[in-house]
């Protein structure tokens, strides 16, 4: 159901997670978090021959796993919604043949996973499936060389650069009570401030996840003080502090409860230059610890804003600026009695 402007909240039938799965690759593993993944893989190849290969591989390792976890029967699945960052979002359409769900393919760049778990929640609520599973994947190797350049050219990179992070997310979304539920979503609008530098996705994105944190915020009736965690996809150390002082701009003081997964995956020694970024971010962080911290009830909500820069290497060669966007999904901690 339509709540406040841009945002749904689901209140026909109660949506729950049911399980999830995250994969990564080895940095990741070696970063903060690493303990908290499903999965990591030993190398960038993640047993693939291509780099593409190798982002399938984890794409459908993250499917599989979840589906295990979730103790459901593959044929159950109604859907299989996913995105990823390349074009024709091959790594999720190629996993797709793997499995006889039918599929939506998707494209939010690194604002996917929200994107997919706000669409499969929508339909589940709706009634129109009863199992939906939300998917996004990226990989360091396959995002460089189609948006910035070749790893193995070896180009200087600033400060403000982000390194793409090389995993996958899976959450399986039903009616079925768990302890997770997925209460309602803000979809955000596509904002161009005028951004030009592809090397700084940062600056770029943080004006997209203020405006929809704000609006959520307004079509909710909240504060910040009503979440334990405000959390966004790949802002890094340069968006970050802008995204506060917008949102600050616009009344909101996020300070104390806001933290970005880019900024959690690594330590700050791993040669990340601002953070991470990419689909899976913000995938493998909620999926992660996030989910993990919500069952745990060291956490009871949590608004989940990933971000994401909507360019081609074709348009910012145009001289074109660089128009985001970002999705927010809240996650909420229920009792299972």
């Amino acid at each position: 159901m339509k709540h406040g402007k841009h945002s749904w909240i689901f209140n026909n039938n109660e949506v729950y997670i049911k399980g999830t799965a995250t994969v990564s690759g080895p940095k990741e593993k070696a970063g903060p978090l690493g303990q908290t993944f499903d999965y990591s893989y030993e190398d960038l190849y993640c047993d693939g021959k291509t780099w593409e290969q190798a982002e399938q591989n984890i794409l459908n390792k993250s499917i599989n796993m979840c589906i295990d976890k979730s103790k459901i029967r593959e044929d159950a699945i109604d859907l299989i919604i996913s995105g990823d960052l390349l074009n024709q979002t091959v790594a999720s359409n190629y996993t797709a043949r793997n499995y006889e769900s039918s599929f939506l393919g998707v494209f939010g760049a690194c604002s996917t996973s929200m994107q997919t778990l706000a669409m499969g929640a929508s339909l589940v609520d709706s009634g129109n499936c009863n199992y939906v599973l939300a998917s996004t994947s990226s990989h360091y190797s396959t995002a460089e060389r189609q948006f910035r350049y070749p790893t193995e050219y070896g180009g200087q990179k600033p400060d403000t650069a982000t390194s793409t992070v090389t995993g996958a997310g899976s959450a399986l979304i039903s009616k079925e009570h768990s302890s997770i539920q997925v209460e309602g979503a803000t979809i955000g609008k596509v904002i161009d401030f005028g951004a030009d530098d592809p090397l700084d996705m940062g600056s770029a994105m943080a004006p997209a996840a203020a405006d929809t944190i704000v609006q959520h915020l307004k079509d909710f009736n909240r504060t910040p003080e009503d979440y334990d965690l405000i959390l966004t996809g790949d802002l890094s150390s340069v968006g970050t502090p802008i995204v506060k002082k917008l949102a600050y701009q616009s009344g909101y003081d996020i300070e104390n409860v806001h933290r970005d997964c880019g900024l959690m995956v690594y330590h700050s020694n791993q040669n990340i230059f601002a953070g991470g970024s990419g689909c899976a971010a913000s995938a493998i962080v909620t999926y992660g610890q996030v989910i993990q911290q919500l069952k745990a009830g060291e956490l009871n909500k949590v608004l989940v804003v990933a971000t994401g820069a909507l360019l081609s290497p074709t348009i910012v060669q145009q001289k074109e600026t660089i128009p985001c966007i970002a999705h927010g999904v809240v996650l909420k901690r229920v009792s299972t009695s």
